[in-house]
């Protein structure tokens, strides 16, 4: 399951989607296979049928909230934004214009550099000014990837050769989004809507 195409501007390309890395889900997996050598145990020493049922409801209750949160992450990196979406029936999620992204730094311990998992570090212009994000698979090349998108997206909005007037309005309607909830201070929102104005004259 991917992220929607009717969420994208137009214009707008999903350069890279993935979930968070599966050692966030090691734990699930730890349980399946006690449950399947509890189930072993129960076979060997002949214990009633209804065994099984108990066994296999213990480990669907401990197992399926982690799982079905892991499925329901989402990060995406467009030629516009960074987004995190999470949540199967209560959803939320963030998203970053590449263009307000100041400083991307990745972190990893020996333990998850080992795995080619770890955390990385936005720093954004707004007044939250940093976003974590744990858990992401080759966190040193999504962080390669955000910079190289982030030069392209910036090129293009200095240029205004590259972007068009309804790609314009729609970076302009995604500050607006941000500035009402609070990422981006009234200063920062008018900065920016003169750098894309600017931009698109």
């Amino acid at each position: 399951m991917g992220y929607p195409e009717r969420l994208l501007s137009e214009g707008e390309v999903v350069e890279s989607q993935f979930r968070p890395h599966w050692s966030r889900i090691i734990r699930e997996g730890v349980i399946v296979l006690a449950g399947i050598a509890v189930a072993v145990l129960v076979a060997i020493f002949e214990l009633p049928a209804w065994s099984y049922a108990v066994v296999a409801v213990i480990v669907v209750a401990l197992v399926i909230g982690g799982l079905i949160r892991w499925f329901n992450t989402l990060h995406v990196i467009t030629n516009e934004r960074l987004i995190y979406r999470a949540g199967f029936i209560a959803k939320q999620g963030t998203e970053i214009p590449l263009e307000v992204i100041q400083d991307v730094a990745f972190n990893q311990s020996l333990l998850e550099r080992m795995f080619g998992t770890g955390d990385l570090m936005i720093e954004s212009a707004g007044e939250k000014g940093q976003t974590r994000y744990e858990d992401i698979p080759r966190p040193e090349a999504v962080q390669s990837l955000i910079y190289r998108m982030r030069e392209m997206r910036m090129q293009e909005v200095e240029s205004g050769g590259m972007i068009g007037r309804e790609s314009t309005a729609s970076q302009l309607d995604t500050l607006a989004r941000l500035h009402d909830q609070g990422k981006l201070t009234d200063e920062e929102f008018e900065a920016e809507k003169d750098k894309l104005i600017e931009g698109d004259s």
